[in-house]
């Protein structure tokens, strides 16, 4: 017995030992690739305002809807800003909310700071890409009155989030080759989502193409 005490003190070691690599990992992602880059420079039909977030304004007429993004589980938010730029031209604001430790599990609420921030925006669609996603489907359900909508990309809400009666617009986007959000997991999320759900499968799509990052 006295043994295996001399033992114990390992265990919070490893657990230590454990959180350290887990949190390295988290805070090393792949770089982002040169078009990401690109993308956060502003021209004639795109404002990008920096620091706490990525935000993407269309030139022009002010918008009255806005789309907050929660990155994937270890990826640079700089990674979206192809996607985000894109939604800024047609109009919309668009939001890339980085995260600590590049986890959105970490801080699922910050995308009500994003709103209060913007407060003539009237309404607004959360999303994510993987874990990202997961997560802004968790902010929908916890704060139904702020959100209209939630986009999911590789991604489907976890069986405590439950969005099925949310009376929420919302859209699944997925890769048939995705390897991490496979095509089976996604199909079972159906019941967890609301029954007019746009389905929305990429042929040969898999789970990085969702941002870029290599």
């Amino acid at each position: 017995m006295r043994r295996s005490k001399r033992w114990l003190w390992l265990i919070p070691l490893a657990i230590l030992v454990a959180v350290a690599g887990v949190s390295i990992w988290a805070a090393t992602p792949p770089d982002p690739m040169p078009e990401a880059l690109a993308a956060l420079q502003p021209d004639a039909q795109v404002r990008v305002e920096t620091g706490r977030w990525l935000a993407f304004w269309p030139e022009g007429d002010a918008p009255a809807v806005g789309f907050i993004f929660y990155p994937g589980a270890r990826v640079d938010a700089r990674s979206y800003a192809p996607a985000a730029r894109d939604l800024a031209r047609q109009g919309y604001l668009a939001v890339i909310v980085p995260m600590p430790l590049n986890l959105a599990v970490i801080a699922p609420g910050r995308a009500a700071d994003v709103m209060a921030a913007y407060p003539d925006i009237r309404r607004w669609a959360v999303g994510g890409h993987s874990l990202g996603g997961a997560m802004a489907a968790r902010f929908a359900r916890q704060n139904p009155g702020l959100v209209q909508g939630v986009a999911l990309w590789a991604a489907y809400p976890a069986s405590s989030d439950d969005l099925s009666g949310s009376g929420l617009a919302a859209v699944s986007i997925s890769g048939t080759a995705d390897g991490l959000s496979t095509p089976d997991q996604i199909a079972a999320s159906r019941p967890l989502l609301p029954p007019d759900t746009v389905w929305v499968a990429i042929e040969g799509g898999n789970h990085a193409q969702f941002g870029s990052y290599g």
